[in-house]
C-alpha cells in the first residue's frame, strides 16, 4: 500500500523516487512520522530519512541535514542545504 509519492533529491542528482506507507526522522524537536493525508508541514530534518515501502519494508538514509516538504501526499526532502 503505497499511498505518498516520495522524493529525495541533492543537489546534483535525485536519490530516491517512489511510494511509501510512510515517512520517518527526527527534527530539533525529536521523531516525527508523515502518514497518508498528513497535514502541510516543513521542517529541518538530520540523522536520517526511513522509507516506510509497507508495513514490513524499509529504506534508511543517513543524512547531516536536509529540509523536507509534505504537501498533498508528496513529500519532497532536499539534502545538502
Amino acid at each position: 500500500m503505497n499511498d505518498i509519492q516520495v522524493v529525495i533529491r541533492k543537489r546534483d542528482s535525485e536519490v530516491f523516487k517512489g511510494g511509501a506507507y510512510a515517512i520517518s526522522s527526527i527534527n530539533e524537536i525529536g521523531p516525527f512520522d508523515i502518514l497518508f493525508n498528513h497535514a502541510n508541514f516543513v521542517a529541518k530534518v538530520k540523522e536520517k530519512i526511513t522509507i516506510h515501502l509497507d508495513k514490513n519494508a524499509k529504506k534508511e538514509f543517513v543524512i547531516e541535514e536536509g529540509i523536507i516538504s509534505a504537501k498533498e501526499n508528496l513529500v519532497e526532502v532536499f539534502l545538502g542545504i
